[in-house]
């Protein structure tokens, strides 16, 4: 057992050392308490107790205000072992996490356990690996040229898709609210493999279950981290945070879903079997999978929400400048494009802001290749090699030393000169101004989740000059209910 003289003595000698910004160089604070019972007691913190915002500034003011600090991240006993990170709560620390020279991404993609590979066809998706293993070049090569290719296809998919999600909105606002979020769901999975490998949609080749067996896919890969599904929530943490569900209830989905895949991505299959990728078909076919379903579906589910919350909550004023400027861009009987919303400046802040302040993904995890020194805005610290890295990625695109009103939707924020600020909005595993490459982790879809966001603002106030909705905040993703919308004078009856 290390001595109270060796422990002050390893203490003193990290503080004589100073960060390149000439910080001393400390231990991290806070810790991880008793095993089993204190990884226990901070999931209930974290989940129910407290809600994720709170747990972490709880902790940050029982640490004298550090940003940086030890803590436990659920889901803890059973499912994992080890819950122990160290939690980078600001930009400037959380930046670390997207520099994959200094951090190793292999498995932690959902943090501190890692999901069955019975899921994935036994495979480890392009997700679960690092950016230096080459796999993950000859995968991710695939996928970006996937996108790129089938980016003039995203502008007619989704106005086909999302205009008869409006269609059915209109048909039903008369009798009473309307749920945008169910819809979404529905429409947005046909939109996302539409879009990407085109043919016949989910919807008719699988029937009306095709959602639902993507979402429990969904949910079976991400249970441990859910919360607010079921009720009361002890039965819900007995349920979904305990124990690891088994592969078995969702192997004949998955099997439907994966047949859907092998057929509608046949043509990016054989390309790839002639450009011999060094990956076999069978896994591109289950990464291609989990790309649209977890990466795309998964991140479009969540992002959409946000945004229509967002723009309920701003109100009839930017409403009207919304209009405005899509209606004078885009002329009368014309289908909007990708180039025509490239030209709405406020349409494109909008969608930007959204993404600052309701990240898709909240979280990014990664092993310390190194003994590494992390800086905060105020302070350095010592982190050993092999140490898990955590970062809240919301606290970081909130970050009041980087953003004025940080906490604040502000539509403009990114107009007139306001793209210097893009460097911060990191929801993508990357800024904002950076680029997916083969040799890195950030997001190969990053321009069609930006693409979409236009489109659906662009969508919304051509076809309506305001619109209310009923919004209840979820940690996942809110629930939006439309309460009315005053349809566009040209498209009125």
């Amino acid at each position: 057992m290390t001595s109270k003289t060796a422990s002050s003595s390893v203490a003193d000698e990290a503080d004589t050392k100073l960060s390149p910004s000439g910080f001393p160089v400390k231990e991290v604070p806070g810790g991880y308490g008793v095993p089993f019972f204190s990884p226990l007691k901070d999931r209930l913190d974290y989940y129910y107790l407290q809600g994720a915002e709170e747990y972490f500034r709880s902790r940050i003011a029982r640490n004298g205000g550090a940003t940086v600090l030890r803590v436990n991240m659920p889901p803890g006993p059973f499912i994992t072992c080890d819950s122990g990170v160290v939690a980078l709560l600001d930009a400037r620390s959380f930046a670390v996490l997207l520099d994959d020279a200094k951090v190793d991404k292999t498995d932690t993609l959902d943090g501190t356990f890692m999901p069955s590979l019975k899921l994935f066809g036994g495979y480890r998706p392009l997700a679960f690996l690092d950016a230096a293993d080459p796999r993950h070049a000859a995968i991710k090569g695939v996928v970006i040229r996937l996108a790129v290719a089938r980016m003039h296809q995203v502008a007619p998919t989704f106005n086909a898709s999302f205009g008869a999600m409006f269609d059915a909105v209109d048909a039903s606002i008369d009798s009473g609210p309307v749920q945008f979020n169910k819809l979404n769901q529905h429409h947005m999975f046909d939109f996302t493999c539409c879009a990407l490998f085109g043919g016949t949609p989910p919807s008719k080749a699988m029937g009306d279950g095709a959602v639902t067996k993507a979402v429990k896919w969904l949910l079976l890969q991400l249970h441990p981290i859910a919360s607010k599904v079921i009720k009361p929530w002890p039965l819900e943490d007995l349920l979904l945070h305990t124990f690891r569900l088994p592969f078995f209830l969702v192997r004949r989905d998955y099997a439907a879903l994966t047949a859907y895949f092998a057929e509608a991505a046949a043509a990016v299959l054989d390309d790839a079997a002639k450009a011999q990728t060094g990956i076999s078909r069978d896994e591109l076919l289950h990464n291609l999978v989990f790309a649209a379903i977890f990466n795309a579906y998964g991140g479009f589910k969540i992002f959409l929400p946000h945004l229509v919350k967002w723009l309920a909550r701003a109100g009839p004023a930017l409403h009207a400048r919304l209009a405005e400027e899509v209606r004078a861009a885009v002329p009368n009987g014309s289908e909007i494009t990708v180039s025509d919303v490239d030209k709405m400046p406020l349409v494109k802040s909008v969608v930007w802001e959204a993404l600052r302040v309701n990240p898709p993904v909240e979280f990014q995890y990664g092993r310390a290749r190194q003994d590494l020194v992390i800086e905060s805005h105020d302070a350095a610290y010592r982190v050993r090699k092999g140490e898990m890295l955590f970062g809240y990625q919301p606290m970081a695109t909130r970050d009041g030393r980087v953003f004025k009103d940080a906490g604040e939707f502000v539509p403009e924020r990114f107009v007139a000169g306001g793209e210097r600020g893009l460097g911060n909005v990191v929801w993508s595993n990357g800024a904002e101004d950076g680029e997916a490459a083969e040799g890195n982790k950030q997001c190969p879809g990053k321009d069609m989740v930006v693409a979409v966001g236009r489109l659906m603002v662009a969508q919304l106030f051509r076809r309506y000059d305001t619109f209310a909705a009923d919004v209840k905040d979820l940690p996942l993703e809110p629930i939006v209910t439309f309460t009315s919308l005053t349809k566009a004078s040209s498209s009125r009856e």
